[in-house]
Parts: structure tokens; C-alpha cells; sequence
């Protein structure tokens, strides 16, 4: 296994961590002399950030590999499911906000499934890579808030509504793009070019041949 295969491995692996220091570890419980909101917030941090890195190196190192192109956008669905998730079971952000984007994304996944299966491909829209982006600032942001940072949260909730909205625009583009795909018209067969057969003679014909030859 390569480094950057590695490098996805450990971000699934950071996902459980992830949860269990949000929503399990008593809220005036601290973990290296940190309040667990800030551990888990370097968490996703130092998980986000190896989103990158994986990638970088992949294509810096010619190590772009099947397995690293599936288990990629795995690890990052994983880690921004259990990430929204939290923040729900926290009360930091609505449950139809993240309904919304966790929805998006499975169904952009079965797109892209069906659409892989017909031999196409749907590249990512420089709307989903807003979205992404808008996701870990408020991801960080809400949970950081609640570290006497008020003023964070406010500033989570309006990235998490530029998330949803970047969500939703971002999705009807895919399915517009799926939509152009599946009414594209396969090329005709055309059949192949006949080359002329010379004609077999008749047996009579073969038998009077050979008697002209003994003559």
C-alpha cells in the first residue's frame, strides 16, 4: 500500500475517534488538558486536512491508484456524516440542514454510479468543491463555538446555510448533467466493409480443368 492510500486509511480510521470524543466524553472531562471541544476539532482539522495531502501526493508521486479513487470520497462522506451528525446530537446545527447535504451526496454517489456504468464520467462542479469547503469552516466554526466563542456559532450557522444552498444548486446540476447523458443516442453499428468472394466453380467445371491440364 502507498503512502497516500495509507494517508486515506488513517482519515477513516480518525472517523470513531471523531464521534467518541464529541458526543461520549463528559462535557468537563479534559483530554491533554484540552476541553473536548477543541480535540475534536483538531480531529476534523488534522482529518480535513489529510483530504488534501492524499490527493496532492497521489498526483505529486504518480501513485493515483482505483483503490485511492473510491476510498477517497468515502473517507470524506464518512468524516462529514459523523461530523453533522455530532453537531445535531449537539444542538449546533438543524437536522434538516444536514438531512439536506447528506442527502445530496449519497445521491450525487448513485449518479455517479449509474453513470460509470455507461461508461461517462460526472467530474466534480466547482459548486461541490464550494460546498466542501463551506462544510469545514462551519463544521470547525460550530464546534469551536462552544468555547465561550458565541460569536463563532453565528458565523458556522450562515457557512452551514452557504453549504446546503451550494448543496442543493450543486445537485441539480448533476442531475442535469446525468439527464444529458442518459438521452444521448448510442452511434449506429455500421456493418462491416464485404470483400468480394470469387465465385467456386461447379464440380463438371473442376473435372473438365483438370482434363484440359492432362491433355
Amino acid at each position: 500500500m502507498n503512502l497516500p492510500n495509507a494517508i486515506t486509511l488513517g482519515r477513516i480510521f480518525l472517523v470513531p475517534l471523531l464521534v467518541v470524543v464529541l458526543l461520549t466524553t463528559p462535557k468537563d472531562v479534559h483530554l491533554f488538558g484540552l476541553s473536548k471541544e477543541l480535540v475534536g476539532a483538531l480531529i476534523f482539522g488534522v482529518a480535513s486536512f489529510t483530504d488534501w495531502l492524499d490527493g496532492y501526493l497521489a498526483r505529486r508521486r504518480g501513485q493515483v491508484t482505483p483503490f485511492g479513487q473510491w476510498m477517497d470520497p468515502l473517507a470524506d462522506k464518512l468524516l462529514v456524516t459523523a461530523a453533522l451528525v455530532s453537531l445535531v446530537q449537539m444542538g449546533l446545527a438543524p437536522a434538516w440542514m444536514v438531512a439536506v447535504i447528506l442527502g445530496r451526496e449519497y445521491a450525487v454517489t448513485v449518479l455517479r454510479s449509474i453513470a460509470h456504468a455507461k461508461g461517462h464520467a460526472l467530474p466534480a462542479s466547482p459548486l461541490g468543491k464550494l460546498k466542501m469547503a463551506a462544510q469545514v469552516v462551519a463544521i470547525l466554526l460550530l464546534i469551536l463555538g462552544r468555547v465561550n466563542l458565541e460569536e463563532w456559532i453565528v458565523v458556522g450557522h450562515f457557512a452551514l446555510w452557504v453549504a446546503t444552498a451550494a448543496a442543493l444548486v450543486s445537485a441539480a446540476d448533476y442531475v442535469r448533467r446525468f439527464n444529458a447523458i442518459l438521452s444521448e443516442r448510442p452511434m449506429p453499428m455500421q456493418d462491416p466493409p464485404r470483400t468480394a468472394v470469387p465465385p467456386v466453380p461447379a464440380p463438371r467445371d473442376q473435372a473438365r480443368a483438370r482434363n484440359r491440364v492432362n491433355v
